[in-house]
């Protein structure tokens, strides 16, 4: 039976608590504006597992219970899938790791992931940097040039801009302009909003085929492709001109397949870049925003992040990759942010055969979704969940995180192929803003969150900038 056709409660499942249809479909347009704020009410008011009918139309299971997600992310893991909620990306990115599944996911895994073994992180390392340095300079320059020395800047446009330069660079080295990169990344953010939607309101479908909102998205999709392909063909053709530049599309063009010896297909390739692009210039962005936010709001942890990297010796430059792990507090710090704000603050998976959770039959076809946001906030296994607390990731620290209770790169054996690739990005980030820049709070409040893909502000994250008196 699949998903679609399950009863309001799939069979074996009957014991959950669960929303009646009728008011899941009432609630549908406040869910799809306000989906984090209506699960949490609707996890509170039931338990940590609720049954519930996505857009009032889907059975859908939603837990933020860390057993269970552990159960089907990693104990149990070959009976689930991703479900068509990602699938349905395949239709605009391609076939990459990100929305592949079974055999072929497997064989593209073990193809890249030899691309992010510390080896090439050292490289990259130094492209992450020099797009930072060359951000920050253009901010001093701005700065110098306000009347008053301060600046008001939406932290997440700004952090928007430098991830995008960042994995462009990573994967496609030098030749890319600001205004293609421009292009791109509104591609991707128009994408994935509509794709979204047409999950969280399903019932509009109809009117997105009269209204062309489909056939419009779709060329969208094939001029991102057209866009990349050019690149893949300009960087083929430049071949002997020189020693090709270290980056992710070189790895993707030698990669090769054990078996064959072979590599990509030029339309594996375009699926493989546009998943780095999506997936890595998303979760950056996204965490870079939400940190800087915080940060503005909490002065002690930018003290104490200056202090350690003054104590490590490492005030006058920017630290090499090698020396990342002497910043341990600076590393906490994204990691608590990391907890509040998970760029990938939902999973879905779907049941491929009959299973059973501590004497739960689950029903082959029952879908899930795994509310990473829900876990990371849940006061059962964090105290005071809603502070911003880094020194909670310190060695030692007491009660030990639980496990599957943080999961900001997923986990199982799908675990985000990029998750070391980000982490360094957003600390050297950090890193290069903390020592130039003073950031305070533009505003009372954040906007809220717009849960898409991942999870953005909800509008823009003001702040106001200044240029620190003494560069640490």
């Amino acid at each position: 039976m699949s998903a679609s056709a399950l009863p309001p409660v799939a069979s074996g499942l009957s014991t959950l608590p669960r929303v009646p249809r009728w008011r899941t479909l009432l609630g549908s347009l406040a869910m799809a504006r306000e989906p984090i704020r209506n699960l949490d009410r609707a996890l509170t008011h039931h338990g940590d597992t609720v049954g519930l009918h996505l857009g009032g139309v889907r059975p859908c299971i939603v837990t933020r219970d860390p057993a269970l997600a552990q159960h089907i992310l990693q104990k149990n893991h070959r009976r689930y899938l991703k479900s068509d909620l990602t699938h349905g990306l395949i239709r605009y990115l391609g076939r990459g790791l990100l929305t592949n599944e079974g055999a072929d996911w497997l064989r593209q895994r073990r193809l890249i992931q030899p691309g992010f073994h510390r080896q090439r992180l050292t490289a990259l390392t130094r492209l992450m940097q020099a797009a930072a340095e060359e951000w920050s300079a253009e901010l001093r320059a701005r700065l110098r040039a306000e009347p008053g020395g301060t600046l008001t800047v939406d932290i997440h446009s700004e952090m928007t801009r430098v991830a995008f330069h960042i994995i462009a660079q990573a994967t496609f080295g030098t030749s890319m302009t600001d205004a293609e990169r421009n292009r791109l990344s509104d591609i991707l953010t128009r994408i994935q909003a509509f794709y979204v939607r047409t999950i969280r309101q399903p019932y509009l479908r109809p009117w997105f085929m009269a209204s062309g909102a489909f056939r419009q998205h779709d060329a969208l999709s094939h001029e991102l492709r057209e866009l990349v392909r050019g690149y893949i063909r300009r960087r083929q053709a430049a071949v002997s001109a020189g020693p090709p530049p270290d980056d992710l599309l070189q790895m993707l063009l030698d990669a090769r397949y054990e078996d064959t010896e072979e590599g990509m297909s030029e339309e594996q390739l375009l699926d493989e870049a546009n998943i780095l692009l999506l997936a890595g210039h998303e979760t950056s962005a996204n965490a870079l925003s939400w940190l800087f936010y915080l940060l503005a709001r909490h002065p002690e942890a930018v003290r104490q992040v200056r202090q350690e990297r003054a104590g490590a010796g490492l005030a006058r430059r920017a630290p090499e990759f090698a020396e990342l792990p002497r910043l341990p507090y600076s590393q906490q710090v994204v990691q608590e942010t990391m907890r509040l704000y998970p760029p990938a603050w939902i999973l879905d998976r779907v049941a491929l055969e009959d299973d059973e959770f501590r004497g739960l039959p689950i029903p082959k076809g029952t879908l899930f979704s795994i509310y990473i946001y829900g876990i990371h906030r849940h006061p059962g296994l964090w105290p005071d969940p809603d502070a911003f607390r880094p020194e909670r990731f310190a060695p030692g620290q007491e009660p030990p995180i639980p496990a599957y209770a943080y999961l900001p790169f997923g986990g199982g054996p799908r675990l985000c192929v990029g998750n070391h690739f980000a982490l360094t990005e957003i600390q050297l980030v950090l890193l290069e803003a903390l020592r130039h820049f003073n950031f305070q709070p533009a505003g009372p409040e954040a906007p809220g969150t717009d849960p898409l893909v991942t999870l953005r502000p909800k509008g823009p994250l003001w702040l106001q900038v200044t240029e620190a008196t003494t560069v640490a």
